[in-house]
């Protein structure tokens, strides 16, 4: 039988396992390090993307901060001119009733007193004024407590005022200062709380 040495045969096997071992040792790091710089640049592409697209969002902020303060001055220009046309619109509408709460001031006015001052506050009147007597001025309250137009007349003071001396010494007769409020109401409106209290 013949000698067969098989270890040249095992160390060429062991030498080529080797080699090929190596080889994918290194095919696999160059996978992985080829690897490594693609998710590295996929990383990088996708913060850069992420910033760009923060940076137009903080940018539309921005504009539409802007764009709400410019709703909100427009709100309050919108606020101030509706309040200001419901304040023409209550004019316009109460027009003719000033007019008519100078006449029943007029008509309601006796004899023998005038008023200084009229300031309306609200649906009260203040009335200043002077008469020649406290008749008179009792006269004044009743034709306005009459009148559809004003109700529940309030004298708050009277004050004589001492008259003048006429050429033979003698004081003329004594005139009184007066200050009184009444309320204003329409004859509409004591209909209506009238037609309430009855239903």
């Amino acid at each position: 039988m013949a000698n067969i040495n098989l270890l040249p045969w095992r160390e060429r096997k062991r030498e080529e396992h080797k080699k090929s071992f190596f080889i994918s040792l290194g095919v696999a790091a160059g996978i992985a390090v080829a690897l490594l710089g693609l998710s590295d640049r996929v990383v990088n592409a996708s913060i850069n993307n992420q910033a760009a697209l923060n940076e137009y969002l903080r940018q539309q902020i921005v504009l539409l901060d802007e764009k709400l303060v410019q709703i909100k001055l427009l709100r309050e220009q919108k606020a101030a001119l509706t309040e200001r046309m419901a304040v023409i619109q209550g004019l316009q509408g109460t027009r003719p009733i000033i007019v008519r709460l100078f006449d029943e001031l007029v008509r309601s006015l006796p004899e023998g007193v005038y008023y200084n001052s009229i300031i309306r506050t609200g649906d009260s009147i203040s009335l200043e004024g002077v008469a020649e007597s406290n008749n008179r001025i009792s006269a004044l309250m009743r034709d306005l407590d009459a009148s559809k137009w004003f109700a529940d007349p309030d004298l708050r003071q009277v004050n004589a005022l001492p008259g003048a001396i006429n050429d033979a010494g003698a004081q003329e007769s004594v005139q009184n200062e007066f200050q009184l409020t009444v309320k204003v109401t329409t004859p509409g409106q004591e209909l209506e709380a009238t037609e309430g209290l009855a239903q």
